[in-house]
């Protein structure tokens, strides 16, 4: 009988789905990832496994997964996941695109604007009592409207994101590793270098996935080409930033303030220095929460484990690269 695996607890109308082609066995936290051990034991005889950005599954689980069939990550990227080495055992390994494009642009838009008009800083001068009186520049912001935002990752989410910016007047750029002309056409932005990106947007937005021309892209070098009242937006992948070379340039004012939903470390060091910072807003990583998305997400990994067990092709699988 299939064993299937699966590394985050989910609703239950998911799991009984599974359970009609196999036995389940779920780990039964929500917000605690699987310990390593654990998943190792648990992988060893799994047929399918329902996987989160939380496990790293590399050749020391692969080798010993010798019954696994298909990897269902629950992610649109899979950097946690070595898919070239899958490949070579024969495990199929899929991932969820498109069903959460929208809702991860609304939650990069949504955290432009709360940096732009420093949404958390004037909330928390409430709280703390400090609201005495109106001031002709009491926090004040940065105008989204009729400023040059640049994209960095012209995908799904980054033409998402650049739909969102028609009413407000902006001028759009973007840098990706190939040019959209569909984007320049029907988004009217420009395809420009990244140095260019960098030097003339008010606003940069990544929202690439991480590879290895996109490691550690935005390094000290390029906060300092950026404007000094520039705005930087992570909502790609945590390891495309040099955090140290962030910190610094938020503390030197190179940039005027950042808002991430992903850092290299997840969760973040709570003695992490951009929590110390007043421009700097960080979010726990819920680009993708909301509750439709989140259960669209599990039903297409779900979709695609059924498919490969039952001897069918998967809907989202993800290719290798030699």
């Amino acid at each position: 009988m299939n064993k299937i695996l699966i590394t985050r607890k989910v609703p239950q109308p998911f799991v009984k789905q599974l359970e009609r082609i196999g036995n389940v066995v779920m780990w039964d936290k929500e917000l605690t990832p699987m310990p390593r051990e654990a998943f190792l034991e648990e992988i060893k005889d799994a047929t399918a496994c329902l996987s989160t950005l939380s496990e790293r599954i590399d050749e020391e689980v692969l080798k010993e997964a010798s019954n696994l069939k298909v990897i269902a990550n629950m992610a649109v990227g899979y950097d946690n996941i070595d898919v070239n080495k899958a490949s070579q055992y024969g495990i199929t390994v899929t991932n969820t695109p498109h069903v959460l494009t929208e809702t991860t642009a609304e939650l990069g838009f949504t955290l432009m604007l709360t940096v732009a008009r420093r949404i958390i800083e004037a909330a928390t001068y409430v709280q703390e009592g400090q609201w005495e009186s109106w001031g002709p520049y009491l926090l004040s912001g940065k105008d989204v409207y009729g400023s040059t935002v640049g994209i960095f990752g012209m995908g799904d989410i980054g033409k998402a994101f650049a739909h969102r910016l028609k009413g407000f007047n902006t001028r759009i750029l973007y840098h990706n590793r190939s040019r959209h002309s569909d984007a320049e056409k029907e988004l009217n932005a420009t395809y420009v270098t990244f140095e260019e990106l960098l030097k003339e947007s008010d606003f940069v937005i990544c929202t690439a996935p991480l590879t290895q021309e996109t490691e550690n892209k935005f390094d000290a070098k390029a906060f300092e080409m950026m404007k000094n009242d520039a705005i930087f937006i992570n909502i790609g992948r945590g390891a495309i930033v040099d955090e140290e070379a962030l910190v610094a340039a938020l503390q030197r004012h190179d940039i005027l303030a950042c808002g991430l939903d992903v850092l290299r470390q997840e969760p973040i060091d709570m003695n992490h220095p951009l929590l110390q910072l007043p421009n700097a807003v960080v979010l726990p990583h819920i680009g993708s929460a909301s509750r439709r998305t989140r259960d669209r997400m599990i039903q297409l990994c779900v979709d695609n484990i059924l498919a490969v067990l039952e001897n069918k092709p998967p809907i989202t699988a993800v290719e290798f690269k030699n």
